[in-house]
Order: structure tokens, then sequence, then C-alpha cells
């Protein structure tokens, strides 16, 4: 039995992929530039440091990323301030139901401290999760499995009795490479076969997980 359940942010809790692909849409085009959803979703998941070379191949090396990843996030920030955070399907349901029968939870993500706090915070789920970790807390990013395993560490439980949620085919070979089970409900991209063997399951929505934690 599973002890603890450890949270992608983006694209898993918060519908927010599609918002950011829409922020880019907008932000792209003051520029007199166009971003397609095929070189968008390349992005998913990726650090920060990868995402900004995948920019900088297709668009120059003098491409303003640093402006363009602040409009794209302010876009969102005032989005979110203005209509709320938008929370997945079934994500307080499993939340309830893991504080309910004591597991461990924490949120593991690429995003900054900074924007997590705001985000959970913004959203009134904070409560429901033991600790958090961020991308800028971690020397290696996803595919590379430093942030689960060090989740692991927070929540003083081995990798074995840990479960990740992802949607991202970076966060799931973090955990594969980390020894930890994974769970994918796809967002905007449905994982390609090599990465589709490395989960344990593939879900439609959070709520799911409550039925997969029940029978495992």
């Amino acid at each position: 039995m599973k002890k603890a359940v450890i949270f992608d942010m983006d694209g898993l809790m918060i519908n927010s992929e599609r918002v950011t692909f829409e922020g880019y849409q907008l932000v792209m085009r003051k520029l007199g530039l166009s971003i397609s959803e095929d070189f968008y979703k390349q992005l998913l998941g990726k650090t920060l440091p990868t995402a900004y070379q995948i920019f900088y191949n297709e668009y120059g090396d003098d491409f303003p990323m640093e402006q363009v990843l602040n409009d794209v996030h302010q876009y969102m920030a005032d989005l979110f301030d203005q209509e709320g955070v938008p929370l997945k399907k079934g994500l307080l349901e499993l939340l309830i139901y893991l504080k309910e029968n004591n597991y461990k939870t924490i949120v593991a993500t690429s995003s900054t401290r900074k924007r997590v706090d705001h985000i959970l915070g913004l959203a009134d789920i904070i409560k429901y999760f033991d600790d958090s970790i961020c991308g800028d807390e971690v020397t290696h990013g996803k595919p590379h499995p430093e942030v689960f395993l060090r989740a692991c560490e927070k929540l003083g439980v081995n990798p074995s009795d840990a479960i990740v949620l992802e949607d991202s085919e970076a966060g799931i070979q973090a955990a594969y490479s980390g020894n930890i089970d994974v769970i994918c409900i796809p967002d905007m991209k449905y994982p390609e076969q090599e990465f589709e063997k490395m989960t344990t399951k593939i879900l439609d929505s959070l709520d799911q997980v409550i039925d997969f934690l029940t029978c495992s």
C-alpha cells in the first residue's frame, strides 16, 4: 500500500497548459511572431534552461526569452487573480480522500517557489499538502528524478512507498528514473509509446486515482 502521493502542478492539478499556450500566442503576436501548438508541447515539463534553448533554436539567439516569459506569467497571474485558478476535474475529491485516509502529500514541480505558493494559496488547496518542492530548489530539473527523490526525502518515505501523479513525458521519465511508480493523467499531450511503457497507469481524471489506490 502506498503511503505518499506526489503531485505535479501545471497541467496536472491546474488547468494551466492551455492558458499558458494562449499567453504565448498573445505575447508573441505583439512581437510579430507565431507559435504552434506542436512547438509548445515540446516545452511541457522541461526545465527553464532547456525551454530557453528550444526557443533560441527556433527563433534565434536574440529572442527576448526573459521578457516573453515574464509577460506570459503576468498574463496568467492576472487571469487567475480575476477569474480564479482553474482546477482539474477530480482534484478536490482526491485531495479530500488522501487527507481523510492519512496519505502524505507533496507538490513537486518545475515552477518557482514564488509562483507555486501564490497559485496554491489562491486556489485554497495549500492546506491539503504536507510540503512542496519547486524547480528553483533543485539542481537538476525533470526529466532528472531529483525533484521527486527530494520529495520522498521531505516526506520521510521510500520511493517504493510513493506514487507520482504527472501529465508530462518529462515528469513520467523523472519518476521512472527514480524508481517511483507514476500515474499519468494526460493534459494537452498523450504520452508517446516509450513513455507510456514507463507508467503504472494512465487515467482520464484525478478522481480515478481514488479507485486505483483503493484497489492496489
